[in-house]
C-alpha cells in the first residue's frame, strides 16, 4: 500500500506571505514609482495650432509653442512635473546658428511655459543636430566633427535658453569640455541658478530612430560613433560622468534606459548623484508597435519598464509615457 505523507511542510519562511494581496505587496514593495520623478520630452516648431503627428512615434506629435503651453499644462495636471523641450528651426545651416536665436521655438516655448504654466519645470536640450543642414552634432570640417568650435555654438545656445528662462540646460552633444564651458558662460552672464542636466553618458544606438524623424536630425552622411560612447564600454561611462561632475553638472543622464540598465546602476552606486535615464524612441516605438499588433498588454508592459529603470537607479526618468503612466499611478 502507497504511504500517506503530509502536504504541510514545515517552513521557517514563507515568502508568499508577502504576496497574498494588493494591499501586502504594496506594504513591503522595495521601489517606488511616482508621476514627480518623470520629465515629458517635447517637440517644438516654428507657427501657430500646429500638431503634427510623428508616424514612428503614436502618441506623439510637433507642436508649436501655442500647443506646447496646452500639452505641458495637460502634463502638469496629469502630475508630471516638468518638460524638456527640443526645437526644430524654420532653415536650418551649416553652423547651426538657430540654436542660440532668441526667437527660435525653443526659446519662444521656455518663455512661454514659464508666463502660462506657472510652477513647470522646463528643460532644454543643448545641442546642434536639429539646427544643422548635414544633421550632425556640431561644426563640420570635410566629414570632422570639429569639438572646440562647436562648444562655442553651444555655449551661446545655453545662454539663449537661460536666458528666455530654462531652469536646466541639457547639452547632449556629447563634446568635450562643454559642460565646464557652459556652467563658466552661465556663471560669467549672472545664471548661477541655471542647472546644467548633463547628457553624461550618451550611447551610439539603434534606438535613436525615430527621433530623428521627430527631430529632422539624421545626419546627412557618415554616422556619430566618433563623438557618442561605444555600446561595449561602461567604465568609459563613469569616466565620462566623473568628468562632467567635475566641470559643474547638477544631474547626469544615461542614454538609452532600457538597453543601458546596467549603466545606470553602476553610475548610481558610483557617484550617489541626482541620475536620469532618457526612455529613447526606438524604445517606446517598439512597446506601440508590439502593443498596436496585441502581442503585449501595453499599460503593463509600459509601467514595468518604467518601474526597472526606477529600480536600477535613476531619480527622473525622461519618457514619452510621462503623461499615460501618470494617470494610471494617481487612479
Amino acid at each position: 500500500m502507497p504511504v500517506k505523507t503530509s502536504t504541510r511542510l514545515t517552513l521557517p519562511h514563507r515568502p508568499r506571505r508577502l504576496r497574498r494581496s494588493d494591499a501586502i505587496r504594496s506594504l513591503v514593495r522595495e521601489t517606488r514609482l511616482s508621476p514627480d520623478c518623470f520629465i515629458l520630452p517635447l517637440f517644438v516648431v516654428d507657427g501657430d495650432g500646429v500638431r503634427n503627428p510623428i508616424s514612428s512615434m503614436p502618441g506623439v506629435f510637433q507642436m508649436s509653442v501655442d500647443e506646447a503651453v496646452k500639452e505641458a499644462g495637460a502634463a502638469q495636471a496629469d502630475g508630471v512635473p516638468g518638460v524638456i523641450l527640443f526645437g526644430i528651426p524654420s532653415s536650418k545651416d551649416l553652423v547651426g546658428s538657430q540654436a542660440s536665436d532668441p526667437e527660435a521655438p525653443v526659446q519662444s516655448a521656455v518663455r512661454a511655459l514659464k508666463r502660462d504654466v506657472p510652477g513647470l519645470l522646463v528643460i532644454t536640450d543643448v545641442c546642434l543636430c536639429e539646427y544643422t543642414s548635414h544633421g550632425h552634432c556640431g561644426i563640420v570640417e570635410g566629414e570632422e566633427i570639429l569639438n572646440d568650435p562647436t562648444v562655442g555654438q553651444l555655449v551661446q545656445a545655453a545662454l539663449s535658453h537661460a536666458a528666455a528662462g530654462a531652469d536646466f540646460v541639457a547639452p547632449s552633444d556629447m563634446m568635450d569640455g562643454r559642460i565646464a564651458a557652459i556652467r563658466q558662460a552661465l556663471d560669467e552672464h549672472g545664471f548661477e541658478q541655471t542647472g546644467i542636466m548633463s547628457y553624461a553618458a550618451k550611447y551610439w544606438s539603434a534606438f535613436y530612430g525615430p527621433f530623428r524623424e521627430a527631430a529632422d536630425s539624421a545626419p546627412q552622411f557618415g554616422d556619430r560613433r566618433s563623438h557618442q560612447m561605444d555600446p561595449a564600454n561602461v567604465e568609459e561611462a563613469l569616466r565620462e560622468v566623473e568628468t562632467d561632475l567635475a566641470e559643474g553638472a547638477d544631474i547626469v543622464m544615461v542614454k538609452p534606459a532600457m538597453t543601458y540598465l546596467d549603466v545606470i546602476s553602476r553610475v548610481k552606486q558610483r557617484f550617489n548623484v541626482p541620475t536620469a535615464a532618457y526612455y529613447v524612441s526606438g524604445e517606446y516605438a517598439m512597446l506601440k508597435a508590439a502593443a498596436a499588433n496585441g502581442w503585449i498588454d501595453e499599460e503593463r508592459a509600459m509601467m514595468e519598464s518604467l518601474m526597472a529603470i526606477r529600480r536600477a537607479g535613476a531619480d527622473i526618468i525622461i519618457t514619452y509615457f510621462a503623461r499615460p503612466a501618470a494617470r494610471l499611478l494617481r487612479q
